[in-house]
C-alpha cells in the first residue's frame, strides 16, 4: 500500500482506470490506480461483524495500485484472525481495506467506500453458509459456501 499526502484541492488523473474513495468522516481519501477486481458479496460472520450489516462488498485490488492519499495517520488496523488485518479510520471508523500476510500483492477495498463510480456489478455471494438468518439471497449470482473458486485455486 502506497502513502502519499497531498494537500486539498484537485487531485491529478493519472490513468483512465483512476478511482477514488474515503471514509464516511473524509478523513482518509484513497486512489486506484488500476483495475478493481471481481466484486463479491461476503457473508461471513467477521465480515457482517466489521460492517454492521448482512454482508461486505469486496473487491481485490493490486497493492501496488492502491495508495492513501490523504489521512494514512488516521488509518488503523484490528487483526481479526492470524495474518488478516481489517484496516479502518480512527475517527469514524469506516472500514477501508483488508490485508492478508499471504497474499501481500492484493488489497480488498470495501466497494462501499468508493466516491467514483463504479460501473462493475457483484459477481457472487461467498460465505453463504455463514450467512445472517433474517436476509434471503434473491438475486441469482452465484453463491459459494466458502470462498469463490478462483481464490480456492489460489488466485487473487
Amino acid at each position: 500500500m502506497n502513502v502519499e499526502e497531498r494537500g486539498p484541492g484537485p487531485r491529478p488523473i493519472r490513468s483512465a482506470t483512476l478511482q477514488q474513495g474515503s471514509c464516511l468522516c473524509g478523513t482518509i481519501r484513497y486512489e486506484i490506480r488500476g483495475e478493481l477486481g471481481a466484486i463479491v458479496l461476503c457473508h461471513c460472520a467477521q465480515c457482517r461483524k466489521a460492517q454492521g450489516s448482512a454482508f461486505a462488498a469486496n473487491a481485490p485490488v493490486r497493492t501496488a495500485d492502491f495508495a492513501i492519499v490523504a489521512g494514512s495517520g488516521s488509518l488503523a488496523a484490528y487483526e481479526s484472525s492470524p495474518g488478516k488485518k481489517r484496516h479502518f479510520c480512527r475517527n469514524c471508523g469506516a472500514p477501508i481495506i483488508s490485508t492478508r500476510d499471504s497474499a501481500p500483492e492484493y488489497v480488498r477495498v470495501r466497494v462501499g467506500t468508493l466516491d467514483s463510480s463504479v460501473h462493475a456489478r457483484p459477481t457472487a455471494h461467498i460465505f453463504t453458509a455463514s450467512k445472517a438468518g433474517w436476509y434471503e439471497i434473491r438475486d441469482g449470482l452465484p453463491q459459494h459456501t466458502g470462498l469463490e473458486p478462483a481464490r480456492r485455486r489460489g488466485k487473487d
